[in-house]
């Protein structure tokens, strides 16, 4: 194996790496992430070679507090690192996406519970599932929980979880929907992760059995999405983002960095691949083929200008300290779908382009659209799901499909 130069993890008092200098980061992993890539398929998790290295370069403090010694930079980075690590593997990117997401959420939490997760361990790395398919009994200084969380991304070397559950009254009526932060030693996982692509997520089903779970690490989420939170704001505008648009965009990263490793793969192989029962003898030759290519390039600028635009929405606001306007904030959502939507037809032209050879096991675009395919279809970014949202704000439609705006 061979690791990259990175420069040293700071301190809390030092200054945070730039945006420009993580992003340099996640470009010297690739060489390392290509290598390493059809193994994380195969095992259907990442190695320990690439977590220790995404370690190492820092790649899991982006949305930790600078006061444990985190980076704690803005929606731009998360995206643009991503998409960096994806143009190697995008199981690694999916995996470092979900748990700065995560890591960003437990940063929302009171003082107290931000102390338990990243005091010990700056380090330490959550991931988690909001779907509330668990049990909470309320005891004396908090809650004993039991369910099933499924699909959680990167579970297995996860340090602590974020999951769902519903809050009951003494009648055991839901009162209230909460995440709740579980030391992910408390915490069972099942091996259920068999799919057809971003295998190495190793997504898995976390199980609670009795769990306790103490006050301060419960929180609300109807009052998070309306930017009720306990935490007090960091040095940065990071954790004044909008709740649910910031789950959204955080995630659009990774199709990103993969539409880029196609249209390179593609272009570079089309200099010299013919084209079967034709005179070219190169594609590159055919302008049916440089059409197509270019079109499927301007889908994948496309897909980069809706993200980060979205981006630029949640950045700007948080550092002024402004709440976006319920419109905006349903723009956003709808911008990360368009990104997804368009990053999906432009690779299926460019699997189009390069035709049957792609599904060799040896070929890496093969994994690269299965690794889309499925992570296009999280529920977060459902392309069909934000245009509706947009629609009917556009249209002074008052019918709310989702509280996730």
């Amino acid at each position: 194996m061979t690791t990259t130069p990175y420069r040293p993890v700071p301190s809390a008092a030092s200054p945070a790496p730039t945006g420009a200098e993580l992003v340099e980061r996640a470009e010297a992993l690739r060489p390392l992430l290509r290598e390493h890539a059809p193994r994380i398929d195969a095992d259907r998790r990442l190695t320990d070679a690439v977590v220790d290295e995404l370690t190492r370069a820092g790649l899991f403090r982006l949305t930790v507090p600078r006061r444990f010694g985190g980076y704690e930079t803005d929606v731009r980075t998360l995206i643009d690192v991503t998409a960096a690590l994806a143009e190697g593997d995008g199981s690694t990117s999916w995996v470092v996406a979900v748990v700065n997401t995560c890591n960003w959420l437990a940063a929302l939490f009171p003082e107290q519970a931000q102390e338990d997760v990243f005091g010990a361990d700056p380090d330490a790395r959550v991931t988690g599932v909001f779907s509330p398919t668990a049990t909470s009994d309320r005891v004396e200084g908090g809650w004993r929980v039991s369910g099933r969380w499924y699909y959680n991304s990167g579970a297995s070397h996860s340090s602590w979880a974020v999951v769902g559950i519903p809050l009951t009254d003494a009648d055991g009526a839901v009162t209230d929907q909460a995440m709740a932060l579980v030391p992910r030693s408390e915490l069972r996982c099942e091996d259920t992760w068999f799919v057809a692509g971003m295998r190495g997520t190793a997504s898995n089903c976390l199980v609670a059995e009795d769990v306790f779970v103490p006050e301060h690490r419960v929180m609300s989420i109807p009052a998070a999405i309306e930017g009720d939170i306990p935490a007090d704001h960091g040095p940065t505008g990071l954790f004044r983002v909008a709740f649910a648009p910031f789950l959204a965009v955080g995630l659009t990263g990774p199709q990103l960095g993969l539409g880029r490793a196609a249209l390179k793969l593609v272009t570079e192989k089309a200099t010299t691949k013919p084209i079967a029962y034709t005179y070219y003898g190169t594609q590159a030759e055919s302008v049916g083929v440089q059409t197509r290519v270019a079109e499927a390039a301007l889908r994948i600028d496309t897909a980069h200008l809706h993200a980060h635009r979205a981006a630029a929405d949640l950045d700007t606001a948080a550092a002024r300290g402004d709440r976006l306007d319920l419109l905006t904030r349903a723009r956003v959502r709808a911008d990360s779908g368009h990104a997804v939507d368009n990053l999906m037809s432009a690779l299926n032209t460019l699997v189009d382009v390069h035709g049957a050879g792609t599904f060799a096991d040896a070929n890496a675009l093969q994994r690269i659209w299965r690794d889309a395919s499925v992570a296009a279809r999280h529920a977060a970014a459902t392309p069909a799901v934000g245009m509706e949202i947009y629609g009917k704000l556009l249209l002074g439609v008052d019918e709310r499909i989702t509280p996730f705006i």
